[in-house]
This record gives structure tokens, sequence and C-alpha cells, in this order.
């Protein structure tokens, strides 16, 4: 993706003002609401029009003031997945995923429907009426109907807000591996970190209508321990369980992790505290931890009495939050070879 944006907005004493450039292919609009993260995107879908600027997406101009360009909606080929799914009550799933496929050009049309059905796992509804969906179908469904009209670009503006902590988790691997399938650009809006942290790999931070900062979403999240009573959250990609006594394991990269509770056969994350992390010099003789990981320190960071190590575990990028005495007691620093201790019942899933 490439996005070129320079633009303003006035919405009575509210004033909306957004330059940025942005390339990779998953990026959120992160910030509280009433911030201007919805104002922005009806600007780019072509709802709002700008007072003033331009956007340019894969070299395409939507809008440009001074030139006086300003495509209409249904020709900027960018879709819109909005927090309510707004389906066809009169349709039934299978005529709404492809009311706008049938509308695209024929030789845009790169994505195969049936390919996209069994991504969703939408094949057993295709026959029901919307109004007996659940709020998670529904979700799906209009994520289908927006990708099978081949957009440029896809816009989801809160997409999961309003759905329940499980059925909200649940739907994220079917975004996650739309998205990848059919390599359509993502720009994300939210106000959760952790939703940001899962679907996105750059973020603009808005804030009082305006962009505040462009940075890493793994930069934003490690920016909490920079605030007071702030912490840092690993969030780690799992592979399915199989049973080990009473406990779990789960791949994770070229190592296994031991976990209390079982999971899904498909992708499984998790959430584990960087607190919640010990580390050690040197393999301790016993300790009651079922995780134990050689781990070289990559670097760290932090403020204050809250210091984060980064640690590469074979592979796997994971952070232990520490005081600085323990940092000066254990020489920790770039290069230092150390075993991290975690408890199985410290981790927590979240998909």
């Amino acid at each position: 993706m490439e996005l070129e944006v320079d633009i303003e907005k006035r919405l009575g004493s509210f004033r909306c003002t957004a330059a940025f450039t942005l390339h990779l292919p998953r990026c959120g609009v992160f910030g509280p609401s009433g911030s201007g993260k919805s104002t922005l995107m009806n600007l780019l879908a072509g709802l709002l029009v700008p007072d003033r600027g331009r956007i340019r997406l894969a070299g395409h101009t939507l809008y440009d003031g001074e030139a006086g360009i300003n495509l209409p909606p249904e020709q900027r080929r960018i879709g819109v997945v909005f927090q309510h799914a707004r389906l066809f009550p009169h349709m039934n799933v299978r005529r709404n995923l492809l009311y706008g496929w049938r509308r695209t050009d024929a030789g845009d049309r790169r994505i195969d429907p049936e390919a996209l059905i069994e991504v969703l796992n939408l094949g057993h509804l295709l026959h029901r009426g919307v109004n007996r969906l659940s709020g998670g179908e529904r979700q799906r469904v209009a994520l289908g109907r927006t990708v099978l009209a081949c957009p440029r670009l896809i816009l989801m503006d809160e997409p999961l807000t309003g759905l329940d902590e499980e059925l909200k988790y649940q739907i994220i691997p079917y975004l996650q591996r739309a998205l990848d399938d059919f390599a359509i650009p993502l720009l994300f809006i939210s106000h959760s970190l952790r939703e940001m942290r899962l679907m996105t790999d750059e973020v603009l931070v808005f804030r009082d209508g305006a962009v505040q900062a462009q940075l890493a979403t793994e930069s934003l999240a490690r920016s909490d321990m920079a605030t007071a009573g702030g912490g840092y959250t690993n969030m780690l990609h799992l592979g399915p369980p199989r049973p080990v006594g009473d406990l779990w394991r789960y791949p994770w990269g070229e190592v296994e992790l031991v976990l209390t509770e079982g999971g899904r056969n498909g992708d499984n994350f998790v959430e584990l505290e960087a607190r919640d992390i010990i580390l050690f010099k040197g393999c301790p003789a016993a300790i009651s931890a079922r995780n134990l990981l050689a781990c070289k320190v990559v670097g760290l960071f932090g403020v204050s009495n809250r210091v984060g190590v980064e640690l590469d575990c074979g592979g796997n990028r994971l952070v232990a939050q520490i005081v600085p005495e323990s940092v000066r007691e254990m020489g920790i620093t770039a290069g230092v070879e150390v075993v991290a201790a975690i408890k199985a019942s410290s981790f927590r899933r979240i998909v």
C-alpha cells in the first residue's frame, strides 16, 4: 500500500488535519473517541469532502483540491467495514456477499468468491437470512462483501466494538487470513491497543483532530512502559496444543511452551505480562515454573523503576520487566545470555 494524505477539514468547531504517507500493508489509526479517527475514514472513503489538500492511493489521485479532483466513493475502490455490519436485510448471506462482486468490473475481479467463502467459513450460512446471524457471523459476512468488491484498500472503523470479548477474538483470525490470502491493504481504526497489536504493523496516533505520531505498533505498545503504572504485555502467536499430563504444550516457533489451559487446534494467541517473567544468569537447579527458556538479551528500554529487557528466545522475541537494581546486579546488557522462567499459569489465551 502507498497512501499519501495531506488534508484539512472543519466540522463546526472541530478541525481535522492529517498529513502522512503509509507504505506497509497493515496500518492503524489509534486514539480516543472524538479524536478524529472516523472523520479521517470518511474523508478517505469520499463520504466527506476535505476543505483542502490531496489524497493519493497506489498512484491514483482520489482528491486534489487545487486540481478540482474529487472521485466519488464508488470510483475510489476503497472498501469500508463499519462498527455495525450494515447488511442488506432483504438478502440472504450469499446475495449480500456477491453484491459488490457483481458490481465490480470484470477486469478488477481478482478474488474467487468460493475461495473467500471457505476462508471465512461461511459455506453453511449462505442461504440463511442475515437477521438470523450472530454478531460475529454478521461481521464476517460484512468483511466478505467488502473483500469481494476487490478494493485497493479496506478501511475498518471499530469493527470489533460491541462484540463480547470471546467473540471479538474469534473473528480476528478470520480477518487476518482473509487479508493475507488476498493481499488487500488495511487501515484499521480503533481505540484498543490490543486490537492494534493483533491487526497492524504501523500506527498513526490521533489526538485532538491531528496526527500526533507515526510509529511501529510495537513501539506504541512499549511506550506504556514509560507511563505511570504502565507495563508491557507480550502477545504470542502459538500453534495447536497437545496434552501432556495435566498441562498443554504449544509450539512457539522453534520452542515449546507449557500452559495450564488447552486451546483450539489452529492458531492461538496468548498474552503474557512482562513482569511475570523471571530472569536468571544460568539455569536454576530447581524451580516450580514449567517454562525455562534460554535467551539472549537484545536490548533494554523503559524509564524510572521499570526496565524492559528484550530477549531473543530461539528466534522469538520476548520482553521481561525488571527493576534497575536487577539490571546492575546481573550485568544485563545486549548480548548477555539469560534464562527466562515462566509459570504455566501466567499465560492468558485471547484467541
